[in-house]
């Protein structure tokens, strides 16, 4: 039976009245208190300051306040698994790297407390670097070439240090070996503080590790850097321009190592809130004051067009790191 006009009036005014099937923390707009960025590791590192620059930044663009919360162990798993089961609100993010979102899961197997791909949401990738070679200043070694030829007629007498096994520099180290065929012997320390300093004194040749790290030494003459882990060479650093990467010194190998950062929140998250972190960040990234401030550390902004495209690269990305893991042997179950 048709409704009366005055009763289809009172019908819309009731379920105008109705209130929304939003989740109430969307119902006043996102964000409605204040944020956390958590880093996963020790402050001062380069995740540290990249993170630090960025909660400077959002601040005014997204009208609330935006700490940072470091949450260092477990090589990052700690902070990475607080955000995981963190409220899905937008309110809490990461600023993961790319051990943490893509080779972890391999490294520690059954002790990884969460997975990325299913208990967090991509928001974008916002920096991108490599690491360098660099060798104690008082080695014979003046090129990449030169380290080969004393790796292969010693095998296993040239030892690296790294931060730790499974990371970057592990990894990197591991494919060189395979690629050069020559046997350099990994020596993981407790960070990469310690390894330095053992460079330092010469108690160990060479290291690989991120630029920010290795560069006030190289600049004071004490290392020498032999090579990039890039396929292409470094040009944004002035005293790298003339440093080869790995397309130039094994065209074979396919080596690029890339460790990028970039921003999760937890999984079932508004896609309302993805999509207003999504932009700003990707509007600090992409200006000339965050790229002023990154370059010399060593790094470059780089950022993905969407959520959904930072969760496919993140997907490839995985593959990329398994087969990295797989061929190092290395483990930390």
């Amino acid at each position: 039976m048709p409704l009366s006009r005055r009763t289809a009036l009172r019908a819309a005014l009731g379920a105008a009245a109705l209130p929304p099937l939003a989740a109430p923390a969307f119902s006043q707009g996102f964000p409605n208190r204040p944020l956390r960025l958590i880093v996963p590791f020790a402050p001062g590192g380069a995740v540290d300051i990249t993170g630090r620059l960025l909660a400077e930044r959002l601040q005014p663009l997204l009208g609330q306040p935006v700490t940072v919360e470091n949450r260092g162990g477990a090589g990052g798993n700690l902070g990475g698994d607080a955000v995981a089961k963190a409220e899905p609100d937008g309110h809490t993010f990461l600023l993961g790297t790319a051990t943490i979102l893509a080779a972890n899961k391999f490294l520690f197997g059954r002790q990884m407390p969460f997975d990325p791909l299913r208990d967090l949401a991509p928001i974008t990738r916002v920096s991108t670097g490599t690491v360098l070679l660099v060798v104690n200043a008082d080695r014979p070694w003046r090129s990449f070439a030169d380290l080969v030829a004393a790796a292969r007629a010693n095998p296993g007498r040239i030892t690296m240090g790294s931060s730790g096994t499974g990371t970057v520099s592990h990894l990197t180290l591991a494919s060189i070996n395979r690629a050069a065929n020559m046997e350099i012997t990994h020596v993981p320390y407790r960070g990469g503080g310690p390894a330095i300093t053992d460079l330092l004194a010469g108690s160990i040749d060479m290291m690989f590790d991120v630029i920010p790290a290795l560069m006030p030494h190289v600049r004071s003459g004490r290392f020498r850097p032999l090579a990039v882990g890039s396929a292409e060479r470094i040009t944004f650093v002035p005293e790298l321009r003339e440093v080869p990467g790995m397309r130039e010194l094994l065209p074979q190998s396919g080596i690029d190592m890339q460790s990028w950062y970039a921003t999760m929140a937890p999984a079932r998250t508004p896609e309302a809130a993805i999509n207003r972190l999504h932009a700003a960040i990707v509007q600090i990234a992409r200006s000339d004051d965050f790229r002023a401030r990154l370059e010399p550390l060593g790094f470059e902004p780089v950022t993905d067009e969407t959520p959904a495209a930072f969760g496919a690269y993140l997907r490839a990305q995985e593959r990329v790191w398994e087969a990295l893991v797989r061929a190092s042997g290395a483990t930390l179950e």
